[in-house]
């Protein structure tokens, strides 16, 4: 099923133990708890930047938010 970027970065946000508050989330990341906030409502999408941050704080790819298939087959 498809899960669209903010509601991600809001599973992969409480996920963590104890779980992070947007504040908590925004001091690591270097940006506003607003922008947090735009980012898990989907007021506003990440800067590349920003992404590349996310990804290297939560340890993930950046295929985990743009829902990348394992293979590229289909586009030859």
């Amino acid at each position: 099923m498809y899960m669209a970027f903010n509601q991600k970065l809001r599973e992969l946000r409480q996920s963590k133990l104890p779980p992070l508050t947007q504040t908590d989330l925004a001091n690591v990341l270097g940006m506003t708890q607003r922008k947090v906030s735009f980012l898990e409502t989907g007021l506003s999408e990440p800067s590349l930047k920003d992404l590349q941050n996310i990804c290297l704080y939560f340890n993930v790819s950046a295929d985990y938010f743009l829902d990348l298939p394992e293979s590229l087959d289909y586009i030859k």
